[in-house]
């Protein structure tokens, strides 16, 4: 067999940035540890097929083991992210694999517009900083014909709500928990969602292995970011110093929780604060989640608390995720890819514009075979 003549240090380099543990990597790869262990080290040569295999479970471009030193990752968009006030600069291969997806679907999208004669979305960039938390909230819900608060239903309806709302200006929102496969999730730890700006097709990304309540405050912070025209990924720290996160944070706060109301319904004589939450949730309709940061942001509980409480709300939702079923593959597919998008290249693919490969990938790997299936879900 031909041995193929990579670099071997680059091994190491590539199954550590994916991230997975060398047990289940040396499984991937179906070979033991030990001979694992002997490839990286240069004991071992690797043929090619071995080789190409190592590269795709580590997901990189096989070219990359060739290379005489690894390349240096960086984000594509602005890093908003903070811990402990300095910038998070770790980078995990799904998330940078994400946002080269998210990007491409971007391109495509804003050369169907004009194609299609569309102009600019008129709403990229319209505020700025400046122009003050009211005056941003205001206009965002006269836009989405949206009122202060929803008046009946639960959050999970409204978040729904918000999302069609958002389509419906021209935004692309995107929401998943993994990189097309549960094996290579996203972490919560890393970031919670990111906005890429554009005008002609704005994109914002939700996490969604993120506690189901903490979805509602990103979906309107990365909005907040389109509102203002710029991209970034963030992770919604409420210790941040960035003025552009603390703008989109105070923004997410006010649109989904008014202060004004909030304050007069908040009752300081409860022993416990989280008393103070089905009143609450039953006059705002909102995640108890974007409850608790309200709470935090007027001073009504402590950083400690909060903390406390979102972490138990966190543990909740991974707890029912272990133990509950989850819908079918395309209803999951149609959740995850922004409507307004999918239909876009769906409807391409099927008149003969699209090459049914390329809608496959732009989709998150549907086959191609079922994209016709795919469309019935859409309503196509």
């Amino acid at each position: 067999m031909t041995t193929a003549n990579i670099n071997t240090n680059m091994l190491t380099w590539a199954r550590e940035r994916s991230g997975i543990a060398v047990s289940e990597f040396a499984r991937k790869c179906g070979v033991s540890q030990d001979k694992l262990s002997e490839w990286e080290s240069g004991r071992r040569p690797l043929t090619f097929k071995q080789a190409m295999t190592y590269a795709e479970k580590a997901h990189i471009p096989f070219g990359y083991l060739f290379l005489t030193r690894p390349p240096i990752d960086e984000l594509p968009i602005p890093d908003l992210r903070t811990v402990d006030g300095q910038a998070n600069r770790k980078l995990s291969a799904e998330l940078l694999d994400l946002i080269k997806l998210m990007q491409q679907r971007q391109e495509w999208y804003k050369d169907y517009l004009q194609q299609h004669f569309v102009g600019p979305n008129p709403i990229v960039g319209r505020f700025a900083a400046k122009d003050g938390v009211s005056s941003i909230v205001h206009d965002m819900r006269i836009a989405l014909g949206v009122g202060n608060h929803p008046q009946r239903g639960s959050w999970e309806d409204y978040y729904r709500d918000l999302v069609n709302r958002i389509e419906s200006v021209g935004v692309l929102v995107m929401r998943q928990s993994d990189v097309g496969h549960h094996t290579r999730p996203l972490r919560v730890e890393e970031f919670r969602g990111f906005a890429i700006a554009d005008d002609y097709a704005p994109i914002i990304f939700v996490n969604h292995a993120d506690a189901l309540g903490a979805r509602l405050f990103t979906l309107i912070h990365e909005l907040c970011h389109i509102w203002i025209g710029q991209s970034g990924i963030s992770d919604a720290n409420t210790h941040t110093h960035r003025e552009e996160e603390i703008l989109c944070n105070a923004v997410a706060a006010e649109f989904l929780v008014p202060a004004t109301e909030f304050q007069t319904i908040w009752r300081q004589d409860l022993e416990n604060w989280q008393a103070n939450l089905p009143a609450l949730d039953a006059h705002f309709h909102v995640s108890t989640w974007a409850l608790a940061r309200r709470a935090l942001t007027l001073n009504f509980i402590t950083q400690d608390e909060y903390h406390g409480y979102i972490s138990s709300q966190q543990a909740a939702y991974r707890a029912r995720e272990e133990n509950g079923g989850g819908p079918g593959y395309y209803r999951t597919q149609k959740a995850r890819i922004s409507q307004r998008f999918a239909r876009a290249v769906v409807s391409e693919a099927l008149s003969g514009q699209l090459l049914l490969r390329d809608a496959s990938q732009l989709l998150g790997g549907i086959k191609p075979d079922k994209i016709a299936t795919f469309a019935k879900e859409l309503g196509i």
